[in-house]
């Protein structure tokens, strides 16, 4: 992907937030659902699209704005011309590596903060490189950690509820540290769980077995605990590998498919086919 500074922010759009709710409980990492409402008939975003939110500072080594991408965790609808967008954020802070500080993220603490009804500023939309099949047989290897199930959950509702007849195989794993951390799959936000009786469709969770520590979520033990329809999958030219969310979820996915494919070599050899051909992408942050 190209670096944050590539993409163009002339293009503006002007959206007002429409809802505000945190999905995750007091005493957990806060991340917030938000429903924008782009003021602009010629703005369009498609689930496979991100977009910016552009912030004025003087911050950022001598920027002007701060510029940070999202992808989109819903399917975009039109109400009146106007396009409603829904979009995940995590409230983060950052440790300086030159003088040790600790800084709130522009961006999501701004958005985390934000009130029903203020303006924000977009730019985009932008290309993913999680694109949605054209093919309705090709299989589909979805791994979100975090907010990283947004274009995931964006995905599956678009080729379930719009694209109609999916006849490849849709394997979700998703992580977090605990349950009521898994978002769109809990008591409260669980939308995903209504495509679990679709044939071609199956969820598989991991959760933190210490919560309130440090322990990493052991991703990549649920994904070895499939090992024999992942090889499947994997011997098949038909299928796409998508990885999403923080740099954890990328620590020992290389080790999980090596183990399920017999080799270090072996997987090395594989990945490089999914890349060339175009059916492996990710997007870490």
């Amino acid at each position: 992907m190209k670096h944050i500074s590539e993409y163009d922010t002339e293009q503006r759009y002007q959206a007002t937030i429409l809802r505000s709710e945190r999905l995750t409980p007091q005493g957990t990492d806060e991340i917030r659902e938000l429903v924008l409402e782009v003021n602009h008939p010629k703005f369009k975003c498609e689930v496979d699209q991100s977009f910016g939110v552009l912030l004025p500072t003087d911050r950022q080594f001598g920027e002007s704005h701060h510029h940070r991408l999202y992808s989109v965790a819903d399917v975009p609808k039109e109400w009146n011309g106007k396009t409603h967008l829904t979009m995940l954020v995590k409230r983060c802070d950052y440790i300086d590596e030159f003088n040790g500080e600790r800084y709130k993220g522009l961006s999501s603490n701004f958005l985390c903060d934000s009130k029903i009804g203020e303006k924000i500023t977009l730019t985009g939309p932008f290309e993913l490189p999680f694109r949605v099949p054209k093919d309705k047989t090709a299989n589909l290897l979805l791994i979100g950690m975090g907010t990283g199930i947004a274009p995931f959950r964006a995905f599956i509702k678009h080729i379930y509820s719009e694209e109609g007849d999916w006849r490849g195989k849709v394997r979700l794993f998703f992580g977090a540290k605990s349950g009521l951390e898994l978002l769109y799959m809990n008591d409260k936000d669980g939308d995903l769980t209504q495509y679990y009786d679709r044939e071609t469709f199956e969820a598989f969770t991991a959760v933190s077995p210490r919560p309130q520590w440090a322990d990493p979520i052991s991703l990549d033990t649920t994904i070895e605990q499939q090992a024999d329809e992942i090889r499947e999958m994997l011997a098949s030219s038909n299928t796409y590998v998508y990885v999403g969310g923080y740099g954890k979820v990328k620590e020992n996915l290389d080790k999980a498919f090596a183990n399920i494919l017999g080799g270090e070599e072996e997987w090395l050899v594989r990945k490089s086919e999914l890349i060339a051909g175009k059916k492996w992408a990710e997007v870490i942050y």
